[in-house]
């Protein structure tokens, strides 16, 4: 990886904290130059950021006008777990039959930091959920289903910690449904791994509904 490949990615997982934690606010709009000040890195990284963030739905790029940070709506994400659903059981499942034993070393790794993890330290637990969705897509050994599957889990990732109440509750129940399937694809098990994700996106869906009723 290039020095500026290097940047672009420290630029965008430094957008994406802010938007996903609202320090970027939703339905605002921001100029280039404020998210260089606001990051610390220059034009090119922050633009590459910025596209890549714009593919991925969680801004709209306007020229001359500035980048309106995407709004957040139940509806929206009822709409896109729809497509995660299916996509991710499908991810886990070839990992299951195609990790390799470093990316099995890697998930049992995470599987214990996740299992360990207490607590309402929202942005210390991001990027463990993270992992997992990275770890998972890459035993699976398809790029073409990474590419589609990473938007879908970042929104959805969005709403969630935007709309946490119990935290350390909703935590546990998030910490405990990833080691499930991480758990699951270690034991090179897809059916099991397909059970253990399709009980997340029920738990996101319900997730989602509940959030319904504090507005």
């Amino acid at each position: 990886m290039s020095a500026q490949d290097n940047g672009a990615e420290q630029a965008y997982r430094a957008l994406e904290a802010m938007i996903t934690f609202q320090e970027l606010a939703p339905g605002s709009l921001v100029s280039e130059a404020a998210l260089m000040d606001r990051t610390g890195y220059g034009r090119t990284p922050v633009r590459e950021a910025l596209q890549r963030l714009a593919r991925e739905r969680m801004v709209d790029i306007r020229p001359r006008r500035g980048v309106f940070i995407a709004q957040l709506s139940i509806e929206s994400q009822l709409r896109l777990l729809e497509l995660r659903r299916s996509i991710e059981v499908l991810a886990v499942r070839l990992a299951a039959d195609r990790a390799e034993a470093a990316q099995i070393e890697a998930m049992l790794a995470l599987d214990e930091a996740l299992a360990a993890f207490t607590g309402e330290d929202i942005r210390a637990f991001r990027p463990l959920v993270s992992q997992s969705h990275h770890l998972v897509a890459m035993a699976a050994h398809n790029e073409y289903l990474s590419v589609a599957v990473a938007p879908l889990q970042g929104l959805s990732r969005r709403f969630w910690f935007a709309n946490l109440r119990d935290v350390a509750g909703e935590i546990r129940a998030g910490r405990d449904l990833h080691c499930g399937i991480l758990r699951a694809i270690c034991q090179a098990d897809a059916e099991k791994a397909a059970e253990a994700s399709l009980r997340l996106n029920d738990y996101l869906t319900e997730f989602a509904y509940r959030t319904l009723h504090h507005r």
